[in-house]
């Protein structure tokens, strides 16, 4: 019991903490002190009629969202006493120049069109591909688990050594059960309960009553069963807590009058992903110009620093030259502590499609990666980190699917090493933009990326017959190369309730 009262006041000081820097406590500060001017305000019942008073005129409402929001990001610790490094990580294995004024006016003039005019790339190359990143973590192991034969782990014949906790079949239906076959869902063409268009209908305008009434939680519920295109933007930012005050764009502005300022190494990066990437994707290629400001603005978003509170990585130092190894002459770099990877730019990419104004668009790429997307690249035990991921998708094929991974891995065309880039990119690039929006829906509405191992295993289920013929790694890829015809919610339900599984 102590130890859960701990770990409660753990989580409200880290929540109080958060709001008290946002725009929406200095909004209630300011309504406070309005409110005083309110007849009927009484001094010898302050503080309860200020209290009503902000229930009445909507605050309350709004500050709720906002603690419910935090709530994703800092859950309540099973071990509040444990120090900070284990908070971020338990496990101990996993633990382990400016610019000239005439550059700044040139830079300032073509913000809009930024794909037009990129420096020369020709030395730069991505710092490292998912390829890279899959080999650091095929070499993960836990000494405990070194030269022992452990009878839950032995027999488990994939790339990811490791022995986490992922869930079953079973475990996942119930946790996924909104999306059983008898549950209405967008995008499902052949249900035998209620005609799509009727569906549709009505679940538009329970999406609309949702948004009326401002609720986070109810929109989080909402959206397990798929967005409507035009109600999504706003669902989204309801249940992320993102709203367009004019403090937000100010600090867009700031950031983005950072850029204009100071030229960094990793521009280049940025540049560079963006033309092997989202420059070359029929989806994304229009949205060029939106990408560089985004990602630029985002390399100087030293607000982004906080997500490693919680991250089990640590943001990469620099040393004022001379200095080196002298903590107090250490600077975080980039100055955001995030370092793109070959295909970063693709977690930006589908938001283009729901916002068309740049500081909403940014304010919310960078909630969704410091809630989500951060565990993509991180080494961690965490349930959504990637890690686990892998080995959840490796356990669910050689489990419910035994005779195609054991073909594969005979071939030396282990599943994995396919899956891998459309897992760590979130289907981002791969996918059909409409299907790929409807599998973040559920994302944000499980406040999970587990979905991503089932939808990669429902995939090779799919697929199962053409790769059961194959006879070597370039083969099952060329089998597996196009997914863009998928609909993603029916390979979901048939995998997770219409198989044998």
């Amino acid at each position: 019991m102590l130890g859960q009262d701990g770990g409660l006041s753990l989580t409200i000081a880290q929540i109080v903490q958060r709001l008290k820097g946002s725009g929406l406590h200095a909004q209630l500060e300011r309504q406070a002190r309005l409110s005083l001017h309110n007849p009927e305000i009484k001094l010898e019942s302050l503080k309860e009629d200020i209290k009503e008073f902000l229930k009445t005129s909507g605050w309350e409402k709004k500050l709720q969202n906002a603690v419910y929001s935090e709530l994703s990001v800092f859950p309540l610790p099973c071990h509040p006493s444990a120090p900070p490094e284990h908070t971020k990580e338990s496990l101990a294995y996993m633990r382990k120049a400016q610019r000239s004024i005439n550059e700044q006016k040139e830079l300032l003039s073509k913000w809009n069109e930024m794909g037009t005019d990129e420096p020369d790339l020709s030395l730069f190359r991505p710092v490292y591909a998912p390829k890279d990143f899959l080999e650091v973590l095929m070499n993960l192991r836990n000494p405990n688990y070194e030269n022992t034969e452990q009878p839950s782990f032995r027999n488990h014949l994939g790339l990811i050594q490791v022995p986490l906790k992922v869930k079953d079949i079973p475990e996942l239906k119930e946790y996924f059960n909104e999306l059983d076959l008898n549950t209405g869902q967008l995008d499902i063409d052949d249900s035998a309960h209620v005609p799509p268009e009727l569906f549709e209908n009505e679940h538009v305008r329970i999406g609309q009553k949702v948004l009326m009434e401002q609720d986070s939680a109810a929109a989080q519920q909402y959206v397990r069963q798929g967005c409507p295109n035009l109600l999504r933007a706003e669902l989204w930012a309801l249940i992320l807590n993102v709203s367009s005050q004019p403090e937000d764009v100010l600090y867009y502005e700031q950031l983005k009058s950072n850029v204009i300022q100071h030229d960094l190494l990793v521009d280049n990066l940025i540049y560079k992903d963006v033309k092997l990437t989202a420059s070359n994707d029929d989806y994304y290629f229009v949205f060029e110009d939106y990408l560089y400001q985004v990602l630029l603005c985002f390399s100087r978003d030293t607000s982004v620093l906080e997500h490693f509170a919680y991250n089990s990585a640590t943001p990469p130092k620099s040393y004022v030259r001379g200095k080196l190894g002298m903590e107090e002459y250490a600077v975080f770099y980039p100055p955001n502590g995030v370092i793109p990877f070959h295909g970063f730019s693709m977690y930006v990419a589908p938001l283009c499609f729901l916002y068309n104004e740049p500081s909403k668009l940014y304010q919310m790429f960078r909630e969704i990666y410091v809630r989500y997307f951060f565990r993509l690249h991180s080494i961690s035990s965490h349930p959504s980190g990637i890690v686990s991921l892998c080995l959840l998708f490796e356990t669910l094929l050689q489990t419910h699917l035994p005779q195609l991974f054991y073909h594969l891995r005979e071939i030396g065309a282990q599943p994995l090493r396919i899956s891998f880039k459309w897992m760590v990119r979130a289907f981002s690039g791969y996918l059909a933009t409409d299907q790929l929006l409807l599998l973040w829906d559920r994302v944000l509405g499980y406040n999970s990326l587990e979905i991503l191992a089932v939808l990669a295993a429902a995939v090779f289920a799919f697929r199962a017959v053409n790769l059961m013929e194959v006879t070597s790694l370039a083969a099952a890829e060329a089998v597996l190369a196009d997914l863009s015809t998928l609909k993603v919610m029916p390979l979901l339900q048939i995998f997770l309730f219409a198989t044998g599984t």
